[in-house]
């Protein structure tokens, strides 16, 4: 049987390094080909790597462990790290996949790794899409999201209705916050800016670029495999990371 493999995704470096303990010690045949901080270091590892487990904390900053889960598709075997008891566990109690409730107990990861490996052997992955929108749905706030966005235009500062905003890119020590009859420039990183905006309305495509669905007008693949779009009201022709293809399959 191939060794498999597998991908730890936990912002919190001391429950990380726990869970990868106990790994060591519970499933010592799986090699654990990466350890990332954040959702969006997961999407990465995903794409180049493929493993076939993955062990994904629910929120992560940038991008939460369920779009990961959206992202691997059914590649991959899931497992669940979760701080949240009651709304969300309700959902993967009826068994297609596994949580791990923080901290992480040594009896409940057993169990899961037991199940997983079941799994490999037969074949089967299950189908999580349905189990990631309910629990994306149990885990929503409600209406969220900034509503006006102060940018720097030149010496002066204008206020950016969010509705107006096209997309947001990174450029070196700034974010360019761009509509369509002008832009201007924020200090806010993209992944401190992300969790702030609805993310219904605003997908992050690439390291660099958080665009408004709804102003896309269209998603082309390039001569080299790489997808770029293009916005409604500019010119700009945006990338599309290798990690986020996965937002536009159905495109």
């Amino acid at each position: 049987m191939t060794t498999p493999t597998g991908i730890v995704a936990e912002d919190e470096a001391p429950q990380r390094r726990e869970l990868i303990d106990l790994l060591v010690e519970l499933w010592p045949e799986l090699r654990v080909v990466a350890q990332c901080e954040d959702g969006l270091d997961a999407l990465d590892a995903l794409a180049r790597l493929q493993p076939r487990v993955l062990f994904l904390d629910i929120r992560m900053p940038g991008v939460s462990g369920l779009e990961v889960a959206r992202a691997a598709g059914p590649r991959c075997h899931v497992i669940f790290i979760t701080a949240y008891e009651e709304y969300a566990l309700r959902a993967f109690d009826a068994g297609a996949v596994d949580y791990l409730l923080k901290p992480v107990s040594r009896e409940r990861l057993a169990r899961a790794i037991e199940r997983t490996r079941e799994r490999l052997n037969t074949g089967v992955v299950p189908d999580v899409s349905a189990l990631i929108d309910a629990v994306q749905a149990k885990l929503a706030p409600g209406p969220r999201g900034i509503r006006w966005i102060t940018a720097s235009v030149g010496n002066a500062m204008k206020m950016f209705a969010i509705d107006e905003v096209l997309f947001f890119q990174a450029q070196e020590k700034y974010t360019r916050v761009v509509a369509a009859g002008s832009e201007g420039f924020i200090r806010t990183p993209l992944k401190d800016l992300l969790p702030s905006l609805d993310s219904d309305t605003f997908w992050q495509v690439h390291r660099s670029v958080i665009v408004r669905v709804g102003a896309i007008q269209a998603v082309v693949k390039g001569g080299d495999g790489k997808l770029h779009l293009t916005v409604r009201g500019h010119d700009a022709e945006l990338p599309v990371s290798s990690a986020f293809q996965y937002r536009f399959r159905a495109m």
